[in-house]
């Protein structure tokens, strides 16, 4: 009687947890590396985080990967986003938006956990393989998942770099020299390395070599540092007016807050003063008593204003700023304009809108907003400097960092309005991302709110000076300007494509030789009786239950 056949193990299936402890471990690290992020801020726990989620995986086949991948993501998105809920305040369904980008986000997330567990299990053995090439490869997958969900669809949503968990701890510094994606990697490369040490018994100083090498990396390498090129006064002002979508505002409420929370830079000798994004509620282009209010401050401040409103040209609406000085209602052709070059995907605009009207047609209805994607250099010339732009939500898209600082940027102002999400951590995660771009580019960072927190930030990471959450106020300050561009801005692309591609065609090229050692170690052919036929089929029942262990 033929008895059929338990599949082959390797070494990495019987060293794997259990799956319902797998499923465990993967959500304590989705819970940690969400703590990682403000506002705990707990940075010491990304690797930690990197590590059980790798563990999860090991020994795992393509169903149990999802499985543990998909209790990873789950743990950490869906609380490190919670804010999303807030949208929509108190309107039906206004957890829906939570829940929808929550669940794709974590749906992703299992899915980039498949190549990394077949990486485990393809992976040559052999010490150095297994210290070295295994976690440098594991690495790059996880990176890869990073840019992938970070890109599609829709522009992506990079919101849970594990490079972005670190500004403030020694490893921000790294983001100089290889950007927040070449952060990334050294993070997962070292908590890999460290599993497979723990995993393959290596105790020997040799052994713990590579581990320290990338250890020592993310400790010991200083912040690149840009050139000195003067300082340029800066007057920022928090209005804490009724910006939220849903509050309610009487006519020009808004400018008016900004004005009133302005007074006091009458008489201060400032350079140029900065108004959040949504601090003016009509387009001052179409409306006159927007333009001659904002004209006379800029006399009454003798500098001009970086502010922010919708704009419509050519019929179609823009998140725009604007550098408006005292003639500027005058010359409205030639003002300087950045347009926001990533609207929200359902928060600015809604992508395929008939489409998901036929599915939630009372939820899509509250969003009213099409902003257009802007395509104007992230750059205004206020004489005397240069300063780089993002507008809330593209402080997280490398392109428009990079470009502002080809394009000579000394500074930046990061303009945003959080006031949809008060009492919430989304304006503290946004902080510590406009923190990271300081230490990544070598430049200050005015970032700026509508209902706060704001905050002038150093070259090196610093907070300078803030406003709290709910007031009212202003930033005085003289802000550091730098020149030069740091290798994570020239090399940041190159980094992420090596790493990506990389990391596919590695992946790749160890499942063809796994596939070859396979074939070499089984038999020409199977010999084609009932009994072998019986075990065949028993082997493929064993092996679809097996994918889920």
């Amino acid at each position: 009687m033929s008895r059929s056949r338990r599949p082959r193990t390797g070494p990495d299936e019987r060293t794997a947890l259990p799956l319902w402890a797998a499923l465990v471990v993967a959500a304590a690290g989705g819970l940690a590396l969400d703590a990682s992020f403000p506002s705990l801020g707990i940075w010491a726990l990304a690797p930690v985080a990197v590590a059980l989620s790798l563990a999860s995986l090991i020994g795992r086949r393509a169903g149990g990967a999802l499985l543990a991948g998909l209790a990873f993501g789950a743990a950490f998105w869906f609380p490190h986003i919670d804010w999303t809920a807030r949208f929509l305040a108190d309107q039906p369904l206004a957890w829906l938006p939570w829940v929808a980008l929550a669940g794709l986000q974590t749906i992703f997330t299992g899915l980039g956990a498949v190549p990394m567990a077949l990486a485990y299990r393809w992976f040559p053995t052999g010490r150095w393989a297994r210290l070295v090439g295994l976690p440098a490869l594991v690495a790059a997958l996880w990176t890869a998942r990073e840019l992938a969900t970070g890109s599609w669809p829709y522009g992506g949503f990079a919101w849970g770099r594990i490079g972005m968990s670190q500004s403030e701890s020694p490893l921000a510094q790294v983001t100089s020299w290889i950007g927040v994606s070449g952060l990334t990697f050294l993070i997962v490369m070292f908590s890999a390395a460290v599993i497979e040490i723990v995993r393959t018994r290596a105790w020997r100083p040799s052994s713990l070599a590579p581990a320290a090498a990338v250890a020592l990396v993310l400790l010991v390498v200083p912040q690149w540092q840009t050139a000195s090129a003067g300082t340029l006064t800066v007057g920022a002002v928090q209005g804490d007016g009724p910006t939220a979508y849903f509050d309610h505002r009487e006519p020009y409420s808004v400018l008016q807050a900004q004005l009133d929370a302005s007074a006091p830079l009458r008489g201060e000798q400032v350079d140029v003063v900065v108004w959040p994004e949504g601090g003016v509620e009509y387009d001052p282009l179409q409306d006159q008593t927007t333009a001659l209010e904002l004209s006379a401050a800029a006399r009454a401040f003798d500098a001009p204003i970086l502010m922010n409103a919708a704009s419509v040209r050519d019929d179609l609406i823009y998140n725009t700023s604007m550098l408006w000085t005292a003639d500027g209602a005058d010359v409205a052709g030639g003002l300087q304009t950045h347009s926001k070059w990533h609207p929200v995907p359902f928060g600015e605009y809604v992508p395929d809108r008939a489409f998901y009207e036929g599915l939630v047609p009372d939820l899509i209805g509250l969003i009213g907003r099409e902003y257009t994607p802007g395509t104007d250099a992230p750059t205004i010339d206020v004489g005397e400097a240069i300063i780089g732009l993002a507008i809330c939500f593209d402080v997280i898209y490398d392109d428009i960092i990079r470009e502002g600082a080809h394009r000579g940027a000394q500074l930046y102002v990061f303009q945003t309005n959080n006031a949809d999400f008060r009492g919430t951590d989304e304006n503290l995660q946004q902080l510590a991302f406009a923190r990271m771009r300081a230490i990544e580019t070598g430049r200050s960072v005015v970032n700026l709110s509508t209902v706060g927190t704001s905050q002038i930030v150093a070259p090196d990471g610093t907070t300078m000076s803030s406003l709290a959450v709910d007031q009212s106020g202003i930033l005085i300050g003289d802000v550091e300007l730098r020149e030069g561009l740091t290798p994570g801005v020239v090399v940041g692309p190159w980094v992420q494509a090596l790493l990506f591609w990389g990391g596919l065609l590695g992946l790749a090229l160890v499942g063809v030789l796994h596939a070859l050692r396979g074939r070499g170690g089984s038999s020409r052919r199977t010999p084609r009786r009932p009994a072998a036929r019986r075990a065949r089929r028993a082997d493929d029942a064993a092996r679809v239950r097996a994918m889920f262990r």
